[in-house]
């Protein structure tokens, strides 16, 4: 970090510009894009294009009700001439994804500085409760449930630069969650497709796999004698279609085929992800990956 930035951090009380909307500490789209160093517009344009990673527990727009309830506890408006639509406000799951979507250094540092405001508040709260007896049930409870994920945003906090797009990934010895996540964000990327090659597949592929947007077709190819049996299946389908087997004996390394175009050579088979020390690496040779895909019909 450099000097120059480090000295406009020390100038912003960032606990001043997080606000209670919907029973959850959020940030202003305004705000936040001042801490970027862009412009609200830009700001909002790079989070839509993303949108995929922004569900409403990560960022919601205010009604008009809230929006006035935000302003009366701004004390001076950042808003000069007012704006031409309801503000976004991020949560600080919504903040942690920022730095993967604008992808600077200087987007990993604020993120991370914006999310250690956010534990030390709730340190804070939780450290002085008697304090706070005129906060309702409902926050209290909020505020239980958030001490006890502090431990994963700390991981959270070490390896945020690592949630940038990146060619490769390598994971160690008991990284589960990290894992899971990144696994679960390429699943998420597919708009309508996803291909998995792995030799070994069970009930815990099929829970990483319905975390796919609604509607994309996945297909597995797999071992004749494959874990799973036609009642697994036939479940997945009702709740999460389509989902399609194919037994091959084709294949000894793992791939994940996203819509039919990007490949990525996997080193376990994703139902164990995290347990041991594996690498997912983005096939960037566009014909090795299409001899992958063809092998396939």
């Amino acid at each position: 970090m450099n000097s120059k930035f480090s000295l406009v951090m020390s100038k912003i009380n960032i606990r001043s510009l997080i606000y209670v909307i919907r029973n959850k500490q959020v940030m202003i789209d305004s705000d936040l894009a001042k801490l970027y160093q862009i412009e609200t517009k830009v700001f909002n344009q790079a989070v839509k294009r993303n949108i995929v990673r922004f569900p409403d527990s990560f960022r919601f727009q205010l009604t008009d009700e809230e929006f006035e309830g935000l302003r009366s506890q701004i004390v001076t408006s950042n808003e000069k001439g007012g704006r031409r639509y309801l503000p976004y406000v991020f949560t600080e799951q919504g903040i942690a994804m920022l730095s993967a979507v604008l992808k600077s250094d200087i987007a990993v540092q604020i993120s991370i500085r914006i999310m250690e405001t956010f534990v030390e508040m709730r340190h804070f709260i939780s450290n002085n409760e008697f304090l706070f007896e005129k906060i309702s049930k409902v926050e209290l409870k909020q505020l239980e449930y958030q001490k006890k994920t502090d431990h994963k945003l700390d991981i959270i906090f070490n390896n945020i630069s690592a949630n940038e797009e990146s060619n490769q990934k390598i994971f160690f010895n008991g990284q589960i969650y990290d894992a899971f996540s990144f696994i679960v964000e390429l699943i998420k990327k597919a708009r309508t497709d996803i291909k998995l090659i792995d030799t070994y597949v069970d009930i815990d592929t099929l829970n990483i796999l319905r975390r796919k947007q609604p509607n994309i077709i996945v297909t597995i190819y797999t071992y004749s004698n494959t874990k799973l049996n036609n009642t697994d299946i036939s479940t997945f389908n009702s709740q999460y279609p389509t989902l399609i087997i194919k037994h091959t004996e084709n294949f000894h390394d793992r791939f994940l085929i996203i819509d039919n175009a990007i490949v990525y050579h996997i080193g376990a088979s994703i139902k164990d992800a995290g347990k041991k020390c594996f690498a997912i690496n983005l096939m960037e040779d566009d014909s090795l990956a299409q001899n992958i895909i063809d092998r396939l019909h």
